[in-house]
């Protein structure tokens, strides 16, 4: 007991050493400095090279959009300053802001929009929808650019204002030039932040400034668009693994906001003096388990059936967060909470059935190949998901290798072709914000391209053409039938394996103000310290 308790001392006291040192840097007034705990490692810092949400968050830091998502989920204008479209619905002409630059002092013109809105659609589910439509780009005027449509296409503007994983971030066009297989080598957009690419350490710490020739919107911040007012001179991501040395940094005072502290603390912090828990995503999240389609053992339908009837969503949300309070069962691909829920599922009931998954594995001749399973031991709102997984899975049959590692490594693995026994993988567990996964068009895990899609790499050109046919539809029931009949094809092809909602709330300390409700993005603007 004495020495568990003297390894979190030293842990702790190495997490104050390296904000203390990281804040030697500079002699701001403290208010001026916010230090944030992010989920997980910054390791990637290419926002379409991946789907990671640590990436994604860094990329809200440093990148602008053209549209995006206000407190309501309405799609905005952000770098847009006025859009139109012809009578046809072919042809949309928009206009950008002036006076939007970059970090490196160049302005932000139609061409370096065209460059990024190609290389977004290349990696992302919608943008591949939506560039199915499109003709060409046209760029008239270096503040001008127009889509031109095959045909109409109801989803423009929301594809546009995809507030999540991947974003349409907009790169300066020779960055963007880089194809979206290929991680980008620079980092400069025309955010409120500037990247400090000479203070960065992996694994340590990620530095931000304030962007002082950033131009805001006039409105009020609402969600993700309107006003970016920055009260802050500078932010630092301090990357802290251990949930227990996160707790006793946000407790001491040592860091301003941990992002996602751990379930097991979720019910003292609420009683701590000096922090706060908020919610910046009451709409929650959803666990899910994913299969590499190219590799044996699932490359066999059966085998991935097998899978998918031998796990139990509650042993997971009980096992991982355990707070009845933050969780929920729910059997349908698109969150109960949203317009497209239907629990109309199938031979998927959300219960264990390990009978019916021997019964298949022998149909389908397993035999017995180990799946290379991935856990990740740093990421602490995930980490028991694979613990519960093996424990079902080998009980339905299946041998399990499991492998450890740390976010950062995982995200890089998953992105592996290679066969498991050399390098690659068989399944790993992620999250999804609601909101990245409430339409067929947004969520990553629908992007059935095979070689060119989401990790796993599905190849379903069922799910692509009905994709397709719901970018068309009408909206409300038309729509929804659609949804409806791509939610059967992911249950019937086991593409993956949805394993509850769940909410983690997040930890300020009391002299916080202005968090903003966003689509699960933590956001540096509009916080303010007294």
């Amino acid at each position: 007991m004495r020495r568990g308790w003297l390894k979190v001392w030293l842990v702790g006291v190495t997490a104050g050493l390296l904000v203390a040192t990281a804040s030697a840097q500079n002699s701001l007034p403290a208010n001026k400095v916010f230090r944030f705990v992010p989920h997980a490692n910054l390791a990637v810092l290419d926002p379409i090279w991946t789907t990671a949400y640590v990436t994604r968050n860094h990329g809200y830091m440093i990148y602008d959009t053209l549209f995006s998502e206000d407190a309501k989920g309405k799609i905005q204008p952000q770098m847009v300053q006025s859009h139109s479209t012809s009578k046809d619905g072919k042809l949309w002409t928009f206009k950008l802001r002036p006076g939007l630059a970059f970090h490196d002092g160049k302005p932000v013109t139609s061409e370096d929009v065209a460059a990024s809105l190609k290389r977004w659609a290349s990696r992302d589910t919608m943008g591949g929808v939506l560039f199915g439509f499109v003709e060409k780009i046209e760029t008239p005027d270096p503040s001008t650019f127009r889509l031109v449509l095959k045909e109409p296409c109801a989803i423009v503007l929301e594809a546009l204002g995809k507030a999540s994983s991947n974003v349409p971030f907009i790169m300066p066009a020779r960055i963007a030039a880089t194809p979206g297989t290929e991680q980008i080598k620079e980092h400069i957009g025309s955010g409120p932040f500037i990247f400090k690419a000479d203070e960065f350490k992996p694994g340590s710490i990620a530095v931000y400034e304030r962007n002082t020739k950033y131009v805001s919107r006039p409105e009020a911040p609402s969600g993700l668009v309107g006003g970016r007012p920055v009260n802050f001179d500078r932010v630092e991501w301090v990357i802290i693994r251990d949930p227990q040395t996160q707790f006793n940094a946000i407790l001491a005072g040592e860091v301003d906001m941990v992002e996602q502290p751990s379930f097991e603390q979720y019910e003292t912090l609420k009683k701590s003096a000096g922090v706060k828990v908020d919610d910046f995503t009451p709409a929650g999240f959803q666990y899910i388990m994913r299969f590499n389609h190219l590799h044996p053992p699932f490359n066999q339908l059966k085998v991935r059936q097998a899978a998918m009837l031998a796990v139990g969503q509650q042993a997971f949300i009980n096992t991982q967060v355990g707070v009845p309070e933050l969780v929920k069962p729910c059997r349908s691909i698109y969150p109960c909470t949203s317009a497209f829920a239907d629990e109309n599922t199938g031979v998927f009931t959300g219960v264990a059935n390990p009978a019916k998954a021997r019964e298949l594995l022998k149909e389908a001749g397993y035999d017995g190949t180990p799946i290379v399973m991935m856990r990740p031991t740093d990421l602490a709102a995930i980490t028991k998901l694979p613990l519960v997984a093996k424990q079902q899975l080998e009980a339905a049959g299946f041998k399990v290798d499991l492998q450890q590692m740390d976010w950062a490594s995982l995200v890089a693995r998953r992105a592996k072709k290679d066969l498991p026994a050399q390098g690659g993988w068989n399944m790993f567990f992620t999250t999804w914000s609601a909101q990245d996964i409430d339409s067929p068009l947004s969520s990553a895990m629908l992007n059935a391209k095979g070689a060119t899609g989401w990790f796993g790499w599905q190849d379903e050109p069922r799910i692509e053409d009905l994709k397709a046919k719901f970018a068309r539809a009408h909206e409300g029931a038309e729509q929804k039938k659609i949804a409806s009949q791509i939610q059967a094809l992911v249950f019937e092809t086991a593409a993956f394996v949805p394993l509850g909602q769940y909410r983690n709330p997040t930890v300020l300390r009391n002299n916080v103000s202005g968090m903003l409700q966003t689509p699960g993005i933590p956001v540096m603007w509009g916080l303010a310290k007294r």
